[in-house]
């Protein structure tokens, strides 16, 4: 994982295309994976998984007893990128028994329904914006046919986020990085948002730093699902100041990590950090999700004392003066 790190970083906006930096991938995978730690034949699943990253973390969080049971789904549509996922699966000796792994067309090719098509978390990182061929014929397709619209040709964002969500278990947990765009641009994607959102299935949204990924250095989210839920409340968590600047990346380092999931976990109001908005809070707001319009970060700005800062302009051009008059009579001494 250290040596596809590097190779990413050295990578530039290619390693956005099969590799998620390790924090986010903590991150992601310590959420999804909580109350399962013990489940044996756990199952996680990513759509579009790269190297493998994101699932491989998973078995950082589950206890050691069942991480021999841990089942691995992934689809990669880069036949490179899918044999690096297999390689590092390897190098991180995960038996060919527990990986379960296809080269292919997420979207334009769902999983075989053969093979078992619902998983206890499903995590992904797909590639933002992406366009695809949002064909009339997907509106019969189970993935999207409830939500009434489809994801809009040129933004796959939502369908990338509805196949996710339509393979999760009833109890699970999913968690997928996306553009902020979709907590706030309307028509078919703003329908799309109403229905999750009245479902309850939008759990929580988490606003990330910039500059974190190695493909891109927008702002992103990560948004958490849920199915079944009795509440349709959503915990809005402002983490856009967490992290360490470095030379190309900003990083995010365990603390920043740590303070996310327990503000995740408490599910309660941080002061410009976090706020559980009510079901009727979001619909005021025409369930626009933007992440300001919940938690207030604005930082007044202290009230400059306009006295004090004349004095302090008077003692300068009196000490400016003084130097004035002391270079003249240098000037002066050396006959100048």
């Amino acid at each position: 994982e250290y040596l596809i790190g590097q190779f990413a970083a050295g990578s530039g906006k290619k390693a956005g295309e099969f590799y998620t930096p390790q924090a986010v991938s903590s991150l992601i995978t310590r959420i999804v994976t909580s109350g399962k730690a013990d489940k044996h034949g756990y199952s996680i699943y990513d759509p579009c998984m790269g190297s493998g990253s994101l699932l491989l973390q998973a078995k950082n969080y589950l206890e050691e007893s069942v991480r021999n049971t841990i089942q691995f789904f992934g689809q990669e549509r880069s036949h490179t990128t899918y044999n690096l996922a297999r390689m590092n699966m390897i190098l991180h000796h995960v038996p060919f028994t527990q990986q379960h792994f296809r080269n292919g067309d997420t979207l334009g090719a769902d999983w075989p329904t053969e093979e078992p098509t619902s998983y206890d978390s499903v995590v992904m990182n797909p590639p933002y914006s992406q366009a695809w061929s949002g064909d009339k014929g997907f509106m019969s397709d189970q993935r999207f046919q409830p939500y009434e619209k489809l994801a809009p040709k040129g933004k796959a964002d939502f369908a990338f986020l509805l196949h996710g969500f339509y393979h999760l278990k009833n109890d699970g947990t999913m968690g997928i990085v996306l553009p902020h765009g979709v907590l706030f641009r309307g028509a078919a994607e703003g329908v799309i948002r109403k229905h999750l959102l009245e479902n309850g299935s939008i759990y929580a949204v988490i606003g990330m730093p910039a500059n974190i990924f190695f493909s891109t250095g927008i702002p992103t989210c990560v948004v958490i699902l849920k199915k079944n839920r009795d509440s349709r409340d959503v915990l809005f968590i402002d983490a856009s100041k967490e992290f360490k600047a470095g030379k190309a990346q900003n990083v995010m380092e365990q603390e920043h990590i740590d303070k996310i999931v327990k503000a995740y976990h408490e599910r309660k109001d941080v002061e410009k950090f976090a706020h559980l908005a009510s079901f009727e809070e979001i619909q005021e707001n025409d369930f626009n999700l933007n992440i300001p319009r919940y938690v207030d970060t604005f930082e007044e700005e202290e009230l400059v004392d306009i006295a004090a800062v004349q004095e302090r302009l008077k003692v300068h051009r009196e000490e400016a003066a003084a130097l004035d008059e002391q270079l003249a009579g240098f000037f002066k001494e050396l006959g100048l």
